[in-house]
């Protein structure tokens, strides 16, 4: 009997008393607690950098087009959806859709439908300045457009080219502490970096001073 009561108290003290549990899940809250404001912001910032990656996926798509095709491709900012059925679309410089779309060559010839994406499906709440519309030419540079054929597509905008400052779209969220931009060179490379460094061999992932 003596054996059995000591056996009874060892396994009485393998499990855990109220006190010990409402202790753990006490420091379990507060460390959740002090991990929030990092997780809040880690969500903020893959937001910046999910339409950022978005922004320039559509960019480089546009520039590899304009050279597999041999042709004028735009990419453009818009607040509607294009697809092949509705060609014309109104480009805005912080629209929530992007498009690319090949223009016309000859005169008669209507433009092509590349691709389109939402970039508030990646990053709701995230804020873009840059500019409506970015056109490449036919062997993927960067090239000035002011034509009709352009204007009637994208409802007045037209594409400039200014060589001491080339096309950059930045990209911020309220909250989030790394804002993005994506440049795009008059050669016609595209590229993402952090506004917040200035690109060197200890930072090459900052933007150009």
């Amino acid at each position: 009997m003596h054996t059995s009561g000591r056996s009874a108290d060892q396994h009485g003290n393998l499990g855990f008393t109220l006190i010990e549990l409402l202790v753990t899940v006490t420091l379990l809250a507060i460390l959740m607690m002090l991990a929030a404001p990092s997780m809040m912001e880690w969500v903020r910032n893959s937001k910046v950098r999910a339409v950022g990656e978005a922004l320039q996926n559509g960019l480089r798509e546009a520039q590899s087009e304009s050279l597999r095709r041999s042709r004028q491709v735009v990419f453009a900012l818009t607040d509607s959806k294009s697809t092949s059925a509705s060609p014309a679309f109104t480009a805005k410089a912080d629209g929530n859709h992007w498009t690319v779309r090949a223009l016309p060559s000859i005169a008669g010839e209507s433009s092509a439908f590349v691709s389109s994406g939402v970039l508030t499906d990646v990053g709701a709440g995230v804020t873009i300045t840059g500019p409506a519309a970015v056109c490449f030419n036919s062997v993927g540079r960067m090239v000035a457009n002011a034509s009709t054929a352009l204007t009637t597509l994208t409802g007045g905008e037209s594409c400039s080219v200014d060589i001491a400052t080339p096309p950059a779209y930045d990209i911020a969220l309220e909250g989030a502490d790394r804002p993005l931009r994506v440049l795009v060179t008059l050669g016609g490379q595209v590229r993402m970096c952090d506004p917040k460094k200035t690109m060197s061999d200890a930072n090459p992932d900052g933007c150009p001073a």
